[in-house]
């Protein structure tokens, strides 16, 4: 098959989850024989044509000029391109600045779109924007030969407001068995005497009540964060907190670190409210992390009993102090394991797509 897939800033990532997945997905593809060509942000890193043999198509990206409207533009150029390269599938990774283009997708490709999470419940976006968010997920619905939904969660919703089938496929992640205390030394912290955070700074990542929490908790363990800290919200934080205990570690792509820095974490927390599958989330649990994350139906899909929750900084404080006091719990920690094993692993998710492309132009 020749499969194009847009709606990333590009691969290897250097981003966030759907550059992570479409860097999976695209490989693990190419391994089974299929052509693949992923769309990179000229503004991106990597300036190859080629990566583990994914084809790189690199499309000018204004966003980092003109904000939020660069997204579309860049969008619209990926779409223009793909019209002329003869694609079988064309998949979108999310829709937010890609579906109001709908009309200009390649009339002879299968559109298969992942619809990512639920984009017109975050908090963050005023409400025309969220009018205009539930619109462009119509639009996507409309468009698509294909929706898949990474979480049950999202795919029943698509199924009781549009009364359609769309494909259920989650993001997968690797099992972490190669801990290495020493790669902790260029952080100035000690095995399982750390809190850690990882997430994008925006609000509904619940940054702000987990920085609060730990500092409520008058714990002497310091919280690790890492993330982009150049945007707005992000300089906010560290203006107001930035200390010896709450430590900005700024963005980290490298995936042998992020583990080794999530395995030894005393607690690792998980803020996403909105959205489905958290790639994060699934690689946090695949590197045997204690995990206490936000109360919402998204995480209690994939956790179910095996983490501690909280709703609000107070109880991020409790569950902080009660960690620190308590072995590791083992049982939530061999319970999650098993979880990645049965149902995200990453050659299982390939398969799914590959099985799930190839019904599409088979029928």
């Amino acid at each position: 098959m020749r499969i194009g897939i847009i709606g990333t800033r590009g691969i290897p990532n250097n981003y966030g989850g759907f550059e992570q997945f479409a860097e999976h997905l695209a490989a693990g593809l190419v391994k089974k024989g299929h052509d693949v060509c992923v769309y990179n942000s000229h503004t991106h890193p990597f300036r190859g044509n080629t990566w583990n043999g994914v084809k790189i198509i690199h499309r000018v990206d204004p966003e980092k000029y003109i904000g939020i409207p660069g997204q579309f533009v860049y969008d619209f150029l990926c779409i223009c391109d793909s019209r002329k390269r003869n694609f079988d599938i064309l998949l979108q990774l999310g829709y937010t600045s890609s579906s109001v283009w709908h009309r200009l997708l390649p009339g002879k490709a299968k559109i298969v779109t992942n619809m990512d999470g639920l984009e017109w419940q975050r908090g963050k976006y005023s409400k025309s924007v969220q009018r205009f968010l539930k619109y462009a997920e119509s639009l996507a619905v409309k468009s698509s030969t294909l929706l898949v939904a990474d979480s049950e969660y999202i795919q029943h919703y698509l199924e009781d407001l549009y009364q359609i089938s769309p494909a259920y496929i989650s993001y997968g992640a690797d099992i972490f068995s190669t801990p290495d205390p020493g790669r902790l030394l260029q952080f100035a912290v000690d095995p399982k005497k750390y809190f850690l955070l990882i997430a994008r700074m925006q609000p509904d990542n619940n940054i702000e009540e987990i920085i609060k929490g730990v500092i409520n908790s008058k714990t002497t363990f310091p919280l690790l964060i890492i993330g982009n800290i150049d945007g707005r919200f992000g300089k906010k934080m560290v203006q107001a907190y930035s200390s010896e205990l709450i430590r900005f570690m700024g963005p980290i792509f490298e995936k042998e670190t992020l583990n080794q820095l999530r395995y030894f974490s005393r607690l690792y927390f998980h803020g996403h409210s909105a959205g489905g599958t958290n790639p994060s989330l699934l690689e946090a649990m695949a590197a045997s992390a204690t995990i206490c994350a936000n109360e919402n139906p998204f995480s209690r899909e994939v956790l179910g009993q095996n983490a501690y929750y909280f709703s609000d900084y107070l109880q991020v404080s409790e569950i902080a102090r009660k960690l620190v006091n308590q072995p590791d719990s083992a049982l939530f920690v061999e319970n999650n394991i098993s979880r990645i094993k049965s149902g995200y692993a990453w050659h299982e998710i390939i398969s799914n797509y590959e099985s799930a492309f190839t019904d599409l132009l088979t029928k």
